[in-house]
C-alpha cells in the first residue's frame, strides 16, 4: 500500500478501523506502509495530521467521495472472454449511454440486461460516459473527483468487470469516457497530498492539472496508469478523452502522445485492439496523426463540426455556435471534409480557428453524430432532435449520420426516437454549491438566448431536483410504439444496409461527393448515393447516370426514378447499382 504525498512534510498515517498506522518516506514523496490491506478494508490517509482523506487512487468509495476508501482485487472477476479478440473503434457503431438513466434501476447490471437489444440493432460498441466517483448519487460524471473508483450508485467496479465481459459474450466492445482535464469541485482532495494542479495554466474549471510544471512527472505517472488500469483490469476496448484541447502541456512530449505510446504497448502485449477517442476542439488533425510522424496519436476523434452542420441545416437554429453553420454549402463541406472550420473565421470564436485534413486521412478517424449528451444535454430544456423535427427530417438526418464516411455514433434512445430530455443534473449535498449551480444554469439560459427558442418566461429545470435526473431516464416502454416504432425499423434497417454495403460502411473520403440545396442533399458514397428530401414536398433531383441506379432502402414509398431525374418524397433513400 503506497501513496504519493509530496507535500507531507513529516508524517503521512492510514486509519484502518479507527486506528492510525504510521508509514514510512521513500524517494519522490512516496510513503509506503510496507504491506496490502484484504479486500474490502476501507481505509483513508492522514496526512501531516490532516484528514482523514479519501486514497487519491482509490478503487472504490461506498461511502461517497468524501467517505474512506475501500480496498478491491481486480484480478478476484472470473473473466469469461477469453474468446474475446476486441474491436477498434474506426469504422464501428457507437452507442453513448448514461447508466444512471439508460434504466429505471440506473445500475451496471440493470444496463446489461439490455445489451440483446443493443447486439440485435447493430452496436458494435458501448460508449459509457463517465462512470468515476462523483459527488451524490446522480449526475452526467463529469464533475468526478476519484478518478480510480467506479461511481458506487451504478454498482461499483465488481458491477463494471460483469458489465464489460456480458457485453464481449454477445460481441460488443466497451469504451469508457475518463475525464483528466479537470476534476469536480466537492470532494476533490488531490491537492492535499500533492501538485496535481498548477496556476501556471488556466482552464474553464480553474487551475489546470499539473503536466509540465514541478511535480509533473508523478501527475502524468497517475493519469497514464489509470487509463491502463481501465484497459487491463476491467477489459475495456476504448477510452474517451474528455475536452483534451484542456490537457495544457508545453512538454516536449505531450501527455496525450505519452498516453497513446503507453496503451500502443499495452495493446501488443495483450494482444488485441485498444483504441483513444480524443474529444477535441482545436479541429487539428495532429490530434489522430500517429505519434511516430509527430502526432498525438489519438486512434479517433469526435468531429463536433459535422453534428453541427447536419443540426444546424435540419433546425434553422443559428445562434451561439451555429452561427457558421446551417447552409448546404456547409453541409456538404462537414460530410466531405469533416472540418468546417479549417483555417478560416470562426463567428462563434471571433478568430481564425482549425486546419484542413488531407483527403488521405480515413474518415474513421473521426467520430460523427446528430445527437450527444452535450448536445442534448447543454440545451435549455434538453430537448432531443426528435422534439422538434417530423419523422421524415428524422429519417433524413440517421441516413446522412450512417451514410457519411466516418464512426457513426447514437446518443441512447434516438433509434426510436425517444421522447425524453436528457437534462443536466446534479446531487451537491453542500448548499451553497447547490445554489451556485443552479444560478450558473440560470445564467447559461439567458446567456445562450434560449427563451428565443422555447418562449419568454422559460425557465432551464433546477440540475439538483431529483424530478430533473427522473424525466431524463429512457422510457423503454414507448418502443414499438407510434412514431417510435416506424423511426426505429428505418433506424434497424439504415445500419444493416450499412453492414453489409461496402462503398456505404467505407471511410474513404475521396469517394464521398456531396451536393445540396436548402431542402435536398445526395451523398455520393462510390457506387452508393445517400439521399435526403428535408423539406415537406416531393422534389425531381436532377441525378446524371440515375438510370443506372436502383433503391435499396427508402423512408417513404414513392422513390422513383425517371431518365436523370430522381423523384424523392420527403426523407430519406439509399440507392445503389442494379445487380
Amino acid at each position: 500500500m503506497r501513496v504519493w504525498a509530496p507535500y507531507a512534510a513529516e508524517s503521512v498515517e492510514i486509519e484502518v478501523d479507527g486506528a492510525r498506522h504510521s508509514l514510512t518516506a521513500q524517494r519522490e514523496g512516496w510513503w509506503a506502509l510496507g504491506h496490502e490491506l484484504p479486500t474490502g478494508t476501507d481505509y483513508a490517509f492522514v496526512v501531516d495530521g490532516s484528514g482523514p482523506f479519501p486514497d487519491p487512487r482509490s478503487p472504490w468509495q461506498p461511502s461517497g467521495v468524501h467517505g474512506p476508501s475501500r480496498t478491491f482485487d481486480p484480478a478476484s472477476h472470473r473473466w469469461q472472454d477469453a474468446a474475446w479478440t476486441g474491436r477498434d473503434v474506426r469504422g464501428a457503431l457507437l452507442y453513448e449511454l448514461h447508466v444512471g438513466t439508460f434504466t429505471e434501476a440506473g445500475t451496471f447490471d440493470a444496463a446489461g440486461e439490455r445489451l440483446g437489444y443493443l447486439r440485435d440493432l447493430g452496436v458494435e460498441m458501448i460508449q459509457l460516459m463517465p462512470v468515476a466517483a462523483f459527488p451524490g448519487q446522480r449526475g452526467w460524471g463529469y464533475d468526478g473527483v476519484a478518478l480510480y473508483a467506479v461511481h458506487d450508485t451504478y454498482g461499483g467496479p465488481a458491477a463494471l468487470q460483469r458489465f464489460v465481459d456480458a457485453a464481449h459474450a454477445r460481441g460488443i466492445a466497451v469504451s469508457l469516457d475518463v475525464v483528466y482535464n479537470h476534476l469536480g469541485p466537492s470532494g476533490n482532495y488531490l491537492a492535499r497530498y500533492g501538485p496535481y494542479f498548477t496556476s501556471g495554466h488556466t482552464t474553464p474549471w480553474g487551475d489546470a492539472v499539473n503536466l509540465d510544471g514541478t511535480g509533473s512527472s508523478e501527475v502524468r505517472r497517475f493519469i497514464v496508469d489509470n487509463a491502463l488500469r481501465w484497459l487491463r483490469d476491467f477489459h475495456l476496448d476504448a477510452l474517451r478523452l474528455d475536452a483534451v484541447h484542456a490537457l495544457v502541456d508545453d512538454s516536449p512530449t505531450h501527455l496525450l502522445a505519452e498516453l497513446a505510446d503507453a496503451v500502443a504497448d499495452l495493446s501488443c502485449a495483450l494482444g488485441r485492439p485498444l483504441s483513444l477517442i480524443a474529444e477535441s476542439d482545436l479541429n487539428d488533425v495532429r490530434m489522430v496523426t500517429p505519434t511516430r510522424a509527430g502526432g498525438l496519436g489519438m486512434t479517433a476523434q469526435w468531429a463536433d463540426d459535422v453534428h453541427h452542420a447536419v443540426h444546424a441545416y435540419l433546425t434553422g437554429e443559428r445562434h451561439g455556435y451555429y452561427l457558421d453553420f446551417g447552409s448546404p454549402d456547409t453541409l456538404a463541406k462537414a460530410l466531405e471534409r469533416v472540418f468546417v472550420h479549417d483555417g478560416g473565421h470562426s463567428t462563434f470564436r471571433g478568430r481564425d480557428w482549425g486546419a484542413p485534413v488531407p483527403e488521405d486521412v480515413d474518415g474513421h478517424r473521426f467520430v460523427v453524430f446528430t445527437s450527444n449528451h452535450d448536445q442534448v444535454g447543454n440545451r435549455g430544456l434538453g430537448d432531443r432532435p426528435a422534439a422538434r423535427l417530423t419523422d421524415s427530417q428524422l429519417a433524413a438526418s440517421a441516413a446522412l449520420l450512417l451514410g457519411a464516411p466516418a464512426t457513426p455514433m447514437l446518443f441512447m434512445g434516438e433509434e426510436w426516437a425517444a421522447s425524453t430530455p436528457w437534462l443536466y443534473m446534479t446531487d451537491h449535498g453542500e448548499p451553497e454549491l447547490a445554489e451556485s449551480v443552479r444560478e450558473g444554469r440560470a445564467r447559461e439560459f439567458a446567456e445562450h438566448g434560449w427563451d428565443e427558442i422555447y418562449g419568454s418566461g422559460t425557465h432551464a429545470p433546477d440540475p439538483q431536483d431529483l424530478q430533473t435526473a427522473a424525466a431524463s431516464v429512457l422510457r423503454w416502454q414507448e418502443r414499438g410504439t407510434g412514431r417510435h416504432a416506424r423511426i426505429e425499423d428505418f433506424t434497424r434497417a439504415l445500419i444493416e444496409l450499412r453492414a453489409r454495403t461496402p462503398d456505404l460502411r467505407s471511410g474513404d473520403r475521396a469517394r464521398t461527393r456531396v451536393t445540396a440545396t436548402e431542402e435536398w442533399a445526395l451523398v455520393r458514397r462510390g457506387a452508393v448515393t445517400v439521399a435526403v428530401n428535408v423539406g415537406s414536398r416531393v422534389h425531381r433531383i436532377p441525378f446524371a447516370g440515375a438510370s443506372h441506379l436502383r433503391v435499396l432502402l427508402t423512408w417513404e414509398q414513392g422513390v422513383r426514378i425517371e431518365g436523370d431525374q430522381l423523384v424523392l418524397p420527403p426523407g430519406a433513400a439509399v440507392l445503389g447499382p442494379h445487380g
